[in-house]
């Protein structure tokens, strides 16, 4: 059963409440949360990209406040997914990698000196979600996509604050892929060849519909654009000539040139993408664009777009290393599954009418447990710090009536990632980001104004900013219970000379 200690002081609350919104509306405004699967930073036009086509996304982005350092709370999806509805780090929830994880199938090899660590496969029933707190708020609440937060179906949205899930269980990809029929137990197929995204932004739209006279929270996950690759046939066909027409070279947008190749696990060869030019990929982005654009004009067809905040955000950086590569994350180094910028920082920006923060831009380094604290404060519900624990409200930045505390942001992932990623904890504070690799037992540090690409690790040049951030991040994990890892008995250090090094 759940908790419900936080029901009365809310009741309470909105008895006497009236909504604080900057408009000064006494209607509580909705709030629609996109998150996308896999995104990476620059996979939209208004982060850089100039081969995906994304215009929905960009007007919607030019209408809120954009933020260019934001992170998810870990390079992988299920920690992130519930470090948004919990407001707590990982290491805190116990979800530190994607549900099973990689070691559910190759744990032990002999060229890892480390074990991953054991970790939770759900969100528990104890902790008291954000949908929860919504509901229990007079929201209704609704949810469509991906979940990835629970195996079994008693941890599933509607066990965890959710009126209605339309898609949401236990796997973290499409089982039927894009394309009717879905596979899914809390998704009935549509006609064949429907697309996934398109049937999730209907279903959203017709919650809409039913709800307009009522507050709702809106939790859009879209399972795009993880993989598998499947794109609409035409959108697909009119990237292939776009790379035609503007003389794009396929083979120049992927190398093996990387030193980290050499030494990565042995599951097939590594590819990273340098370039962005993959056809399925930006079909698939473009789909999710258009999806994206008829849900902000079905809200101004109901005449909501005045009471609606919307937020968007990815669950963690774009698949740039292997899996197929589809896509590139530079100027950030790497990818999902990586502990660098090209792993955690994301598309973010959040649309609040009436607020003042329309069309401005922030660099404020904030994380996925934001959002807890931040929807609450938006909707002017009170903050439950003791469920929130690792988030603060962005209100204040939002509303341009203070700042926020320069504060650490911490990150902790005891896991080999599929995508070659080693295991390790990081840390970013102002202009600074260490990082601590448990395998081979390094610390990296860069400064993040100077060099957003890490390239140059300051860790020997700066030795005291290094220790005094490698202490701060042993710390918190000291603060969180932050497990650590075991030596790997089957761990042989000539494994990778003699069977991959330097071999394709």
């Amino acid at each position: 059963m759940k908790r419900n200690a936080y029901l009365l002081p809310v009741l309470l609350f909105l008895a006497c409440w009236s909504c604080n919104s900057p408009g000064g509306s006494e209607s509580r405004p909705n709030i629609i949360f996109i998150l996308v699967d896999d995104m990476g930073w620059t996979d939209l036009g208004c982060y850089g990209s100039t081969f995906h086509e994304t215009p929905n996304i960009d007007q919607l982005a030019g209408e809120s406040m954009r933020f260019t350092s934001a992170y998810a709370a870990c390079p992988v999806c299920s920690p992130t997914r519930a470090s948004i509805v919990t407001g707590k780090y990982p290491a805190r929830t116990g979800v530190t990698d994607w549900i099973s994880g990689r070691q559910s199938y190759s744990a032990g090899l002999p060229c890892d000196m480390l074990l991953s660590r054991e970790f939770e496969f759900e969100v528990k029933l104890e902790e008291h979600t954000i949908a929860e707190a919504m509901k229990q708020a007079g929201y209704k609440t609704f949810f469509a996509g991906k979940w990835h937060l629970g195996e079994d179906s008693i941890y599933w949205p509607e066990h965890q604050g959710f009126d209605i899930n339309k898609g949401g269980w236990s796997v973290g990809s499409p089982r039927g892929g894009y394309f009717s029929p879905y596979v899914n137990p809390r998704l009935e197929s549509g006609p064949e060849g429907e697309n996934l995204t398109d049937r999730l932004t209907d279903e959203s739209i017709r919650f809409m519909e039913d709800h307009t006279e009522e507050p709702f929270f809106l939790y859009l996950s879209f399972y795009t654009v993880h993989n598998p690759q499947q794109g609409k046939p035409e959108l697909v066909e009119k990237y292939k000539k776009k790379i035609e027409s503007e003389g794009l070279n396929p083979e120049a947008m992927e190398t093996t040139d990387r030193e980290w190749i050499n030494y990565a696990a042995p599951r097939g060869r590594f590819v990273e993408r340098v370039q962005q030019g993959h056809p399925t990929y930006a079909a698939m982005i473009e789909t999710l664009d258009t999806n994206v654009g008829r849900l902000m004009q079905k809200l101004e067809e109901l005449d909501l777009g005045e009471n609606t905040i919307v937020i968007f955000m990815s669950d963690n950086g774009g698949l740039s290393t292997s899996e197929g590569s589809p896509t590139s994350n530079l100027p950030l180094r790497a990818g999902k599954g990586w502990m660098y910028e090209g792993g955690i920082r994301e598309p973010m920006f959040i649309k609040w009418p009436g607020s003042g923060s329309e069309g401005t831009l922030s660099d404020v380094p904030v994380t996925s447990t934001d959002f807890y604290p931040t929807i609450l404060a938006m909707a002017g519900l009170e903050l439950i710090p003791e469920q929130h624990m690792d988030g603060v409200s962005l209100v204040p930045l939002l509303s341009g009536k203070g700042k926020l505390a320069e504060r650490p942001l911490f990150w902790h992932y005891p896991h080999y990632s599929n995508q070659g990623g080693k295991p390790g904890a990081a840390l970013r504070l102002g202009d600074f980001k260490l990082i601590e690799f448990f395998d081979p037992g390094i610390v990296e540090l860069y400064n993040l104004v100077d060099d957003i690409g890490e390239t140059r690790n300051l860790a020997e040049e700066m030795p005291g900013k290094t220790e005094e951030m490698l202490h701060l991040l042993h710390s918190w994990q000291e603060v969180v219970g932050a497990e650590g890892m075991d030596p790997n008995p089957a761990y042989d250090p000539e494994y990778l000379r003699e069977n991959y090094l330097n071999k394709p």
